[in-house]
């Protein structure tokens, strides 16, 4: 069952170009989604001039060969791997959701375009779409900062809530219309689809794209000196900041007072 394709099955009902033409509309869609974000709420324009901000303030020039490495680094880390979570689970729940979801879409456009009858494809499509529902529940249920810190109840829907909610009615629906078949399933599973990728405008699916950019500008800032246009602190154990700042001796001294766990008192149950 999870290793043939199910779009095979609705070759009398649905012709594959009429699937093909389906795919390459939600690309449109996601397309054009982003650049009408982009210009809606001026990013491409933020983050132009806050590089031009970075650059008159920045102390140093940056090599090629640093800008590449800040490249790989933003890749493999606020990319890839999603280090900038600092709690397990929610970093967990986002790789399982993010990677689940490329080889959901993936497998998708190989089965459809490249007629996969059976095999390796339609088993990494069932397992994408079972990766973002684990990660997605996961996170929906145990992890959403609203729910565990401020007590609102799990059903609470707001706008921000659009992309998650439709992506867990894609792959959930899709789950259930592979193993269960019908047309019912079918449908639902094409509209939470549609829904996913027409409502980029509304919905937090484009900050995907802008992510990798805002963190590897953040990377270059911390190269060049420039720091994002904040003051240089500088190195609060130094001699010479704490005798530019009297009170620094005071609260750090050479052996600090111990204070108490502070907010790691407990357990954080939020982001």
């Amino acid at each position: 069952m999870f290793t043939a394709n199910p779009f095979t099955d609705l070759a009398d009902l649905i012709t594959p170009a009429m699937m093909q033409v389906y795919v390459v509309a939600m690309f449109i869609a996601v397309a054009a989604g982003t650049i009408i974000d982009v210009i809606h709420k001026k990013s491409a324009k933020y983050f132009s001039e806050n590089a031009k901000k970075a650059q008159q303030a920045a102390r140093r020039t940056v090599s090629g060969g640093e800008k590449m490495g800040a490249a790989i680094s933003t890749i493999t880390n606020e990319v890839l791997t999603s280090s900038e979570f600092a709690n397990p689970q929610r970093r967990m729940s986002h790789l399982m959701t993010m990677w689940g979801f490329i080889l959901f879409v993936v497998s998708t456009v190989v089965m459809i375009f490249g007629g996969v009858e059976s095999g390796i494809w339609p088993l990494l499509w069932h397992i994408g779409a079972l990766s973002v529902c684990v990660g997605g529940y996961w996170f929906w249920f145990f992890i959403r900062c609203d729910v565990n810190s401020e007590g609102h109840p799990w059903y609470k829907l707001v706008r921000a809530d659009l992309f998650i909610v439709s992506l867990l009615m894609t792959t959930t629906f899709a789950l259930l219309w592979s193993i269960l078949g019908g047309i019912l399933l079918f449908a639902i599973f094409i509209l939470a689809s549609t829904v996913l990728f027409t409502t980029v405008l509304w919905s937090k699916f484009a900050h995907m794209f802008f992510k990798p950019a805002a963190a590897y500008q953040k990377k270059i800032t911390k190269l060049d000196g420039s720091q994002e246009n904040l003051p240089d602190v500088g190195d609060l154990s130094d001699p010479s900041i704490q005798a530019r700042y009297p009170d620094i001796p005071e609260y750090m001294g050479t052996s600090p007072e111990y204070m108490g766990l502070g907010i790691k008192r407990e357990a954080p149950n939020h982001y």
